[in-house]
């Protein structure tokens, strides 16, 4: 009977695969028991407990309270949080910096096309991290200091400790004009997607599609403000002794980690966008133009649809790649996850094998989140073209 199912090449593989596991799992098993062994003999200490010892260090930037006084679990909250900041960020305006230089570049304007090669030709081929040295001390370093500060509008303040704009003040009718301007977007993405298929069935668009929508992201929020008599204040920036206070204030750090993330990967994103256009069969767009459609409306009702396709798989790459390389914004001081919790707070608190570990699962936890969502998206995609 063994004989017979050692022939069987079903049996065989599974018989190997299980093998391949159990090895993987000793291998593992002997890692982690060797770890605790060799920490154990160095009398270091394990466990969680730390992250419910005080910090006792501060941190430059904080989207939730804190202060010194607060838990290592705090600062890793608030690395977490910038570091999820400056990747969204990243992300939104890569996106629409790589998709505008992907289309240029296929321009049948000669200087347009040529200037998006160049573009794409500079970034991609200088290190990120001399990107990021050079925004931070080329460009805003060199900035004047607050008293001197490049002044627009009385409003927007450049200086070497950052840029000073005005801040919303939201009562409680501003409150709810967002909710409605939210709700607007919701619905005028939904009329869209009404209007699509509209489309698709009957062959035409609907008349006046444009101005219903626009009505409605613009209209609701303007009536809620009327009903509510909602007033929008602005919190100013006001120069105060050697700095500036109130308003929003963009740190140095966290600009320079933003342009260099953005413009690099936008780079990369352009030809992920210009591949995909290229493999629309040029008979797609020629059949469009034979119906009587526009350029503009060639590219936006035929090729992009069909080009997602070819674009969001690499896409999602370049989404990935643009999180793991935040990672950077410890050689600039930026108060990420790695710089925050990964260096200081290690430091601190010596639990190297514990503060590795969070910050390797937080990374990877972020990664598998924007895969599943590109899929998705991805999957949805193919659904509506099929």
């Amino acid at each position: 009977m063994w004989v017979r199912l050692w022939r069987d090449p079903v049996w065989r593989a599974v018989f190997f695969q299980v093998l391949l596991i159990l090895g993987v799992v000793a291998v593992v098993a002997w890692v982690i028991n060797n770890t605790l062994t060799n920490l154990e003999h160095r009398g270091i200490s394990t466990g969680f407990d730390f992250l419910s010892q005080s910090a006792g260090f501060g941190i430059i930037q904080t989207l939730v309270e804190y202060d010194e006084s607060q838990s290592f679990g705090r600062t890793f909250l608030v690395g977490l949080l910038n570091t999820l900041l400056v990747s969204f960020l990243g992300v939104i305006f890569a996106t629409i910096l790589g998709f505008l230089i992907g289309v240029a570049r296929l321009s049948s304007n000669w200087l347009l096309a040529r200037l998006a090669s160049t573009y794409i030709e500079i970034f991609r081929n200088i290190p990120l991290l001399l990107q990021i040295f050079f925004w931070y001390f080329a460009v805003l370093g060199v900035l004047p200091s607050p008293r001197q500060s490049i002044n627009f509008f009385d409003a927007i303040f450049l200086n070497v400790r950052g840029i000073s704009l005005p801040w919303p003040i939201l009562d409680s009718g501003m409150e709810i004009v967002v909710w409605a301007g939210i709700a607007s977007l919701v619905l005028a993405m939904g009329v869209a997607g009404l209007c699509r298929n509209y489309r698709r069935t009957k062959g035409r668009p609907l008349p006046h599609i444009k101005v219903i929508i626009a009505s409605v992201i613009i209209g609701l929020p303007l009536l809620t403000a009327w009903l509510t008599n909602a007033h929008l204040q602005w919190e100013m920036p006001v120069l105060r002794g050697f700095n500036f206070s109130g308003g929003l204030v963009i740190l140095p750090e966290l600009a320079a980690l933003w342009f260099a993330l953005s413009i690099y990967t936008a780079a990369f994103i352009a030809e992920v966008v210009r591949s995909g256009i290229e493999s629309v069969s040029k008979g797609q767009k020629e059949a469009a133009a034979a119906l009587g459609l526009k350029p503009r409306r060639v590219l936006s009702l035929v090729v992009i649809p069909q080009a997602m396709r070819v674009i969001i798989p690499p896409l999602t790459n370049q989404y990935l790649n643009l999180i793991k390389n935040s990672s950077l914004a410890t050689a600039i001081g930026y108060p990420d996850l790695v710089s925050v919790f990964a260096g200081t707070t290690l430091n601190q608190t010596g639990q190297a094998v514990e503060v590795i570990a969070m910050t390797m699962a937080v990374y990877l936890t972020i990664s598998l989140t924007v895969s599943v969502l590109m899929n998705l998206y991805n999957r949805w995609v193919s659904l509506v073209e099929r």
